[in-house]
C-alpha cells in the first residue's frame, strides 16, 4: 500500500505547513489587511472588490437561485403525483417549467461554479486577489440584476412559457405574443455577459498571478478545470448571445432570422443553441471533476494518482465537448451520415471520463481513507455518473433516441448527469471548504443525514423516470390520463423529490447551525496538501501575509529544502500591491497595483440594466441606454490623485 505525505499518527488538524510571514496581529500583518479590506457601512456594500466577499454573495445569490428552482420542481412534481390533475393549469405549468429550467441552468449551475472558483482559485495560486477586481464585481452584480429581472416578470405574470430551451417558431412573435420570451432572451444575455467577464477574470488571475514556482506542471487540478471550463466559455456563449438576440430581434424589430415564409431557417437556433447547450454540460460537469480531484487525495490521504493524464482528459474534454451539439438534434431532418460522426463523437467523449474514474480509483485504492461527508458525496458521484453515463451511451444511438426523445427517459438522463455530475461534488466541496469559508465545522452527523436523504431521495425521484420514459409518458405535459400505467411511478417520484428537498433542507440547517455553534476549524482542519490551507481560517483580507513560495503539486505536503525561501518579500503593504508571474514557469515578473474600492462596477451594472431592460419595449432604449454607461465607464477608468500618488511612490521604491 502506498504511503501518504502525513504520517497517520499525526492529528490531521495539526497537518500540513502554516507558510512563513508577518505573525497575525502584527503591525505588519494589521496594515496589510486594513489596506485590501472593503469600506464598511452601507454605502462601502456597493463598493466592495474583495475577491471573497464577492464570491461569498455570488455563492449565496445561487444557492438562494438553486432553492427558488427547487420549489418550482416541487410544484411540478405536486401537479404530476396524481393523474388529471388541476393544481396547476398548462399556462401556469408552462411558466413553472421553463423558470425551473431556466434557473437551473442559468442562474444557478454554472454561476455557483465560477462563484466557488472566484473565491478558492486565488487562494489555490497563491494570489491576494484575483485578476482585475472591479471586473468581478461587475460580473456579480449583472449576474444578479438579471436573475431578479427575470423573477419579478414571473411575478406579474410574464414569465417565459416556451420551455428553457425556447425553441422557434414556438418562441417566435407569432406563437408568443407579448413580452415573455422577450424577459427570456435578455436574461440570457445578462447571465452570459456575467460568465465571459467571469471567465477572463480566472483566466487571468491562474495564467499571471500564480505563486512564484507554481508551474502549470505544479497547478491543482480544480484550478486546471475552472481554466478549461473559463476557455470553453469564452467560445461557447457567444453562440447563445447571439442566438437570443437574433430571437429578439425577430420579436421586437421585424427581422427574420428564424422565419423560413423571409428565408429564415428554424432549424438555425437549434444550431446556435445546442453549439452552447451541450458544451454548458461539461461547464457544469467539468468543475465537479476539480471538487473531487481535491477533496479525493485529502481523504486518501496520498497526491493524486495520473496527474498529467488527468489534465490531459480535461482538455480532450473541452475539444469533444464541442463536437456533440447535434446529438440534440437527431428528431431532425440531418442527414443520416452527420448523424453518425455525432454519435460517434457522442461515445468517444467517455473515454477522458473513464480516464480520470480511473485515476480517482487508483487514488482511493492506494491510500488511505477517512470516510468523512465530503468524501461520502464523492462516492455517490461514481455511483449515479455511471448510471447518467450509461444512459448517455444509450441516447448517443439514433434509433433509440427517436424513441425515446420526447420523453422523460431524457429528462432522468439529464438529471442523473447534471446532479450526479455536478450538484453532489458541489455539496461535497460546500463541507469540505465550509471551515475554510467560515473558520468552523460543520455537523459530521447532520452531513451524514443530509447525505443518505439526498442519495436516496435523488434515485428514488428520477429512477422512475427511466421507466416513465420507457412506457411513453412524454415530457413537458403538465398532466395525464388515469390508466396509462404511470400513476406510480409518478408518485414514488414525488415522494423521492420530497424525500431529496429534506436532504438539502437538512445541510442548509447543518450551515446555518455550524457558522454560530460549530466547533473552531484552524488553518487545516483535513490536512490538506493545497495552499488555500496554508493561511487562517477564514483567511486575512490579504489572503497571504507574505506570498509564497512553491515547491510541489501539494504545497503543503512538499515544503522544499530547508534552507529554501518559503515566501516573497518586498511587496507594499499600504498598498494593492500584487506579484505577477510568468505564464507557463510562474517566475518573478513584475508588481502591479491593483484598483481600490468603487461604486463604479455597480452603477456600471445598473446601467447595463436599464438598457438591457428597456430595450424589451424599444428598440430606442440601445441608443440612449449607451449614454449612462458611457458614464459610468468613463469615471471607472477616471485616473484619481490618490491613485497616481501610490503608483509614483511605488515607482521610486527599489
Amino acid at each position: 500500500m502506498s504511503r501518504g505525505p502525513l504520517d497517520e499518527q499525526q492529528p490531521v488538524a495539526d497537518a500540513g505547513r502554516v507558510l512563513d510571514g508577518p505573525p497575525p496581529g502584527s503591525a505588519a500583518a494589521e496594515l496589510l489587511d486594513e489596506t485590501w479590506q472593503d469600506p464598511p457601512g452601507f454605502l462601502g456594500w456597493f463598493c466592495a472588490v474583495n475577491h471573497k466577499t464577492i464570491a461569498k454573495r455570488f455563492i449565496v445569490t445561487t444557492l438562494v437561485f438553486f432553492a427558488l428552482g427547487g420549489l418550482l420542481a416541487a410544484f411540478m412534481r405536486l401537479q404530476l403525483a396524481r393523474p388529471e390533475s388541476h393544481w396547476m393549469g398548462p399556462d401556469l405549468y408552462n411558466q413553472v417549467f421553463t423558470m425551473h429550467g431556466t434557473t437551473m441552468m442559468f442562474l444557478f449551475a454554472v454561476p455557483v461554479m465560477q462563484a466557488v472558483a472566484s473565491y478558492l482559485v486565488p487562494l489555490m495560486v497563491g494570489a491576494r486577489s484575483v485578476a482585475f477586481p472591479r471586473m468581478n464585481a461587475y460580473a456579480y452584480w449583472i449576474f444578479v440584476m438579471g436573475g431578479v429581472m427575470l423573477y419579478l416578470a414571473f411575478l406579474g405574470n410574464s414569465g417565459p412559457d416556451a420551455g428553457w430551451f425556447a425553441y422557434v417558431p414556438l418562441a417566435g412573435p407569432d406563437y408568443s405574443p407579448g413580452k415573455r420570451t422577450d424577459f427570456w432572451a435578455q436574461m440570457i444575455t445578462f447571465t452570459e455577459l456575467s460568465a465571459l467577464v467571469e471567465a477572463i477574470v480566472l483566466i487571468t488571475t491562474i495564467f499571471k498571478l500564480r505563486a512564484p514556482g507554481m508551474t502549470l506542471n505544479r497547478l491543482p487540478l480544480f484550478a486546471w478545470a475552472m481554466l478549461v471550463v473559463s476557455f470553453m466559455i469564452l467560445f461557447a456563449m457567444p453562440a447563445v448571445m447571439l442566438a437570443s438576440t437574433a430571437l429578439i430581434m425577430d420579436r421586437l424589430v421585424g427581422t427574420h432570422f428564424y422565419n423560413p415564409a423571409e428565408g429564415g431557417d428554424v432549424l438555425l437556433w437549434q444550431h446556435l443553441f445546442w453549439f452552447f447547450g451541450h458544451p454548458e454540460v461539461y461547464l457544469i460537469f467539468i468543475p465537479g471533476l476539480g471538487f473531487l480531484s481535491a477533496i479525493i487525495p485529502t481523504f486518501a490521504r496520498r497526491p493524486i494518482y495520473g496527474y498529467s493524464a488527468m489534465v490531459l482528459s480535461l482538455i480532450a474534454t473541452a475539444f469533444l465537448a464541442f463536437g456533440l451539439w447535434v446529438h440534440h438534434m437527431f428528431a431532425t431532418n440531418i442527414p443520416e451520415l452527420g448523424k453518425s460522426f455525432f454519435t460517434a463523437a457522442s461515445m468517444l467523449i467517455a473515454i477522458p471520463s473513464a480516464v480520470q474514474i480511473y485515476c480517482w480509483l487508483a487514488t482511493l485504492w492506494t491510500g488511505r481513507l477517512h470516510f468523512k461527508v465530503p468524501l461520502l458525496y464523492v462516492l455517490a458521484f461514481f455511483f449515479i455518473l455511471i448510471l447518467g453515463g450509461m444512459t448517455g451511451l444509450m441516447l448517443a444511438s439514433v434509433p433509440l433516441d427517436l424513441q425515446v426523445h420526447d420523453t422523460y427517459f431524457v429528462v432522468a438522463h439529464l438529471h442523473y448527469v447534471l446532479l450526479g455530475g455536478a450538484v453532489f461534488p458541489l455539496f461535497g466541496a460546500f463541507y469540505y471548504w465550509y471551515p475554510k469559508i467560515m473558520g468552523r465545522m460543520m455537523s459530521e452527523a447532520l452531513g451524514r443525514a443530509s447525505f443518505w436523504l439526498m442519495f436516496l431521495g435523488f434515485n428514488l425521484a428520477f429512477f422512475p423516470m427511466h421507466l416513465l420514459g420507457l412506457e411513453g409518458m412524454p415530457r413537458r405535459v403538465y398532466t395525464y390520463q388515469a390508466g396509462m400505467g404511470w400513476d406510480d411511478l409518478n408518485l414514488a417520484s414525488t415522494v423521492g423529490a420530497v424525500t431529496l428537498a429534506l436532504g438539502v433542507f437538512l445541510s442548509l440547517v447543518n450551515a446555518v447551525r455550524s457558522a454560530r455553534a460549530g466547533e473552531p476549524a484552524g488553518p487545516n482542519p483535513w490536512g490538506a496538501g493545497t495552499l488555500e490551507w496554508a493561511m487562517a481560517s477564514p483567511p486575512p483580507w490579504s489572503n497571504f501575509h507574505a506570498v509564497p513560495v512553491v515547491y510541489g503539486r501539494d504545497p503543503l505536503w512538499q515544503p522544499g529544502p530547508a534552507e529554501a525561501p518559503t515566501h516573497v518579500s518586498g511587496l507594499a503593504a499600504d498598498a494593492r500591491e500584487v506579484l505577477v508571474t510568468t505564464v507557463v514557469d510562474a517566475q518573478l515578473g513584475q508588481r502591479a497595483l491593483f484598483p481600490n474600492p468603487s461604486p463604479w462596477p455597480f452603477l456600471a451594472a445598473l446601467a447595463t440594466t436599464l438598457l438591457f431592460v428597456g430595450s424589451i419595449f424599444t428598440p430606442w432604449a440601445v441608443v440612449w441606454g449607451s449614454v449612462p454607461i458611457a458614464i459610468a465607464l468613463i469615471a471607472w477608468f477616471w485616473p484619481r490623485r490618490r491613485d497616481a500618488a501610490e503608483e509614483l511612490a511605488l515607482e521610486q521604491r527599489p
